[in-house]
């Protein structure tokens, strides 16, 4: 084992040898068990690796540029760089990060639609020449603060009109008029951005946004542009299956609307198909009550599941930490029991799991079946990669297992200071 410092806030451990994710889990619970009983996340970069590899065999013509908002931990944009990924950066803090990370500016895609005139000029500043645009008033700020840049504009599609409330994206009809100012305003548009919600489970709404995409890239062709890229945004959930079918749908009309002599590049923005399944946390009970039917049944020594008891937890963290993404409308699964006394047979009764906070938003899940559990167990939620890791990066973090070309898995873990 070889320790040593990588920045202020960050220490790095190598571990060679056979240890898998679940060994540096109980390890860590062991030691925080010990200490602060600390919530902790572990983030499997061999996950990332993989998934990497699952989208370059399954779109191959498809270059990914990764949503920096997905999950801006360090880590994560440092191997996805040394991967080739490309990032969409939404905000100053975004382009920062990763332009610390030495990835190229051609590299980055500034997106929003509705961007403060300061964010456009630091983009000019640092030669991040490719923005979103989908209105007429962003068009003219651009035009004025980065004359170079490059644009590309985004479409709205039938499917994001019927997923949300607020449509992203200029309609077909408006597209032209847009196209016609940039023309006047001597800037140059390159592309075509749209996105179909992950949500949505219509095969034809890439037929629709590929059409259209089509329609727009003639209308820019008539007024002189010579539009080169193409992001069919993102939507993909991480699972294998989703991605093929994605790909089985979206293959033939690019060959039809795109083919490879157009020399379009294809692009696609995969946030949570990268981290989803890349992080897993660890989180302590720190609090526990017991709901009876029956209130006259409140003390007891052994519970079973006919006295129906529900059990609400706290745990040391919550929506305004790991599970952020609650408050967007992430399902969070049910986590499982770190525990090593748990045995097969043991009772499982109704639970509702809360942050440490008394707000009524903290409540993480809902329902669950749970065996009774006692503060200091610890609760391992998997899954965690895009459930707000961006924002609550104070956590002690540890990272697992890289395969190296000799076959060496070596693991590195490193925590950071909370600030």
């Amino acid at each position: 084992m070889k320790g040593f410092v990588d920045a202020p806030n960050y220490f790095i451990e190598l571990l060679e040898g056979g240890t898998t994710l679940d060994d540096v889990i109980d390890n860590h619970v062991y030691e925080q068990s010990l200490a602060e009983k600390n919530a902790f996340v572990v983030a499997d970069l061999g996950a990332l690796m993989r998934q990497h590899v699952l989208w370059k065999t399954t779109m191959p013509l498809v270059r990914p540029f990764y949503p920096v908002s997905c999950n801006s931990s360090p880590v994560v944009i440092e191997v996805l760089s040394a991967l080739g990924v490309g990032f969409v950066c939404a905000n100053k803090a975004e382009t920062t990060l990763v332009l610390n990370h030495d990835v190229p500016p051609e590299n980055i895609i500034l997106s929003g639609v509705c961007k403060q005139l300061s964010l456009i000029k630091h983009a000019a500043k640092t030669g991040i020449n490719y923005l979103v645009f989908e209105n007429e008033l962003e068009l003219r700020k651009i035009a004025r603060a980065h004359p170079e840049a490059k644009l590309l504009l985004q479409a709205s599609n039938e499917a994001q009109v019927e997923e949300a409330s607020l449509t992203i994206g200029c309609s077909l009809k408006g597209c032209r008029h847009l196209l016609e100012m940039a023309k006047e305003l001597s800037v140059n548009v390159v592309g075509v951005t749209f996105q179909v919600p992950a949500s949505c489970r219509d095969p034809q709404a890439y037929t629709h946004a590929l059409s259209d995409a089509r329609c727009i890239f003639d209308m820019a062709k008539e007024l002189g542009f010579d539009m080169k890229i193409l992001d069919i945004g993102g939507g993909f959930s991480g699972s294998e299956f989703q991605l093929k079918q994605v790909h089985s749908i979206v293959r033939p009309l690019l060959e039809a609307y795109f083919p490879s002599a157009s020399g379009v590049s294809v692009i696609a923005e995969p946030g949570n198909f990268f981290v989803f399944s890349s992080f897993t946390l660890a989180v302590n009970v720190i609090g526990k009550k017991a709901v009876y039917r029956d209130l006259h049944c409140s003390t007891h020594d052994e519970l079973t599941p006919n006295d129906a008891p529900e059990f609400v937890y706290y745990m040391n963290d919550g929506v305004y930490g790991s599970f952020m993404g609650k408050l967007f409308g992430n399902v969070i699964t049910t986590p499982s029991v770190h525990k090593m006394s748990l045995t097969l047979d043991e009772p499982v009764f109704s639970s509702s799991l809360w942050g440490p906070s008394c707000d009524p938003l903290e409540q993480v899940v809902e329902h669950c079946l749970l065996p009774e559990l006692a503060v200091g167990d610890w609760l391992i939620f998997s899954n965690m990669g895009a459930s707000g890791q961006e924002d609550c990066f104070w956590l002690p973090f540890f990272i697992s297992p890289i395969p190296k070309s000799d076959g060496v898995m070596i693991e590195y873990r490193f925590c950071t200071n909370r600030p």
